[in-house]
């Protein structure tokens, strides 16, 4: 079983062995927590990203985390395009491609914010709800622990309050 931490803070300073960003399928990082990610990691993660782009919804790519203090970044559209609207069907979407990508490649703890939260627009409580039940249903094989971590702390709160429902 996956263990889950929730957790009010900076994804970037987080102890993980990887961090997703949720981002859009061109690999841009002009979003709230790409921007952030780009600006402390360097550009070499956008170039990266760009480059293995585009990502289609459902999918998710690795980069390096150039100088941010993890393994990887796992990128994971919840959006087609930087200017629009995440959806129920593509959070649901990155948050697999994320699990399964950290699986595959064999890391065992990632840190994750809320997916489509932010620019996305998404209430904090669907997004949580969503990102919780593809959590608790993922089977993993080598993902040891899921840490929910975002400066929002609303975001925080509705983390909390659907993992202390579904328990």
């Amino acid at each position: 079983m996956i263990k889950i931490t929730v957790k009010l803070g900076n994804l970037i300073e987080e102890k993980a062995d990887a961090i997703v960003n949720p981002t859009n399928c061109y690999g841009i990082m002009d979003g709230s927590v790409s921007k952030i990610i780009k600006n402390v990691g360097g550009e070499v993660i956008e170039v990266e990203s760009m480059r293995k782009s585009p990502i289609p919804i459902g999918k998710a790519i690795l980069t390096d985390a150039g100088m941010l203090p993890f393994r990887h970044i796992i990128h994971s559209p919840t959006l087609e395009m930087p200017t629009l609207s995440a959806k129920e069907e593509n959070i649901r979407k990155a948050v697999f491609a994320s699990l399964k990508t950290a699986d595959s490649n064999k890391i065992s703890r990632i840190a994750m914010p809320g997916m489509g939260t932010g620019i996305g627009g998404f209430e904090p409580i669907e997004a949580a709800r969503i990102m919780i039940e593809e959590i608790k249903k993922f089977k993993e094989t080598s993902l040891k622990e899921i840490i929910l971590i975002d400066i929002n702390e609303s975001v925080v709160m509705a983390f909390k309050s659907i993992l202390k429902e579904r328990n």
